[in-house]
């Protein structure tokens, strides 16, 4: 804590606690105090710390990895890489800008491409490691889980349901 206490020597009567008028009492402590902040302590479950690499994906429960792969892809800036195509250079254009703006280009979509193929399991890795850009890899995985967990989902709810060939199991 700080104190504040007066070293005014131009008082004339210091021994009673009286002063001069403007000066402040040397019997008098000032303390002060500055407020507490606490922070907020959160504790995120799924929060994946930078470095850190997602569970490969194998197969199965394609959303829920679909889904945490965007989420890391936003964190590293390289989600848009998912979308976009390979920037063209207009004919006869080959001012250095355009050229390096390329280069930037390529090498970014090369790590989205990269940081995907290293969340899939190494069977699934071997499958697409040939795609020649994000975007492709992205689509072709899309095309391939996606409808395979929508009639994982069918079959499932048929279960539940009590379907049997279109038909409740009682016969009905």
């Amino acid at each position: 804590m700080n104190t504040v206490v007066n070293t005014d020597t131009n008082s004339n009567d210091t021994s009673n606690g009286e002063t001069s008028e403007g000066s402040i009492p040397t019997d008098v402590i000032s303390l002060v105090v500055a407020p507490v902040v606490a922070l907020p302590t959160t504790v995120l479950s799924n929060f994946i710390p930078y470095g850190e690499k997602l569970e490969n994906f194998i197969g199965v429960e394609f959303k829920k990895w679909h889904q945490k792969m965007l989420f890391y892809l936003t964190t590293l800036n390289l989600k848009k890489f998912l979308n976009e195509d390979l920037p063209a250079i207009q004919e006869g254009e080959n001012n250095r800008a355009s050229l390096i703006a390329l280069d930037v280009w390529k090498h970014s979509d090369f790590l989205c491409k990269n940081y995907i193929l290293n969340g899939l399991d190494n069977t699934l890795y071997n499958v697409y490691c040939s795609k020649k850009s994000a975007k492709d890899l992205w689509e072709s995985l899309e095309r391939k889980y996606k409808t395979e967990d929508a009639g994982n989902k069918e079959v499932h709810s048929g279960k539940v349901l009590g379907l049997q060939n279109g038909r409740f199991k009682d016969g009905h």
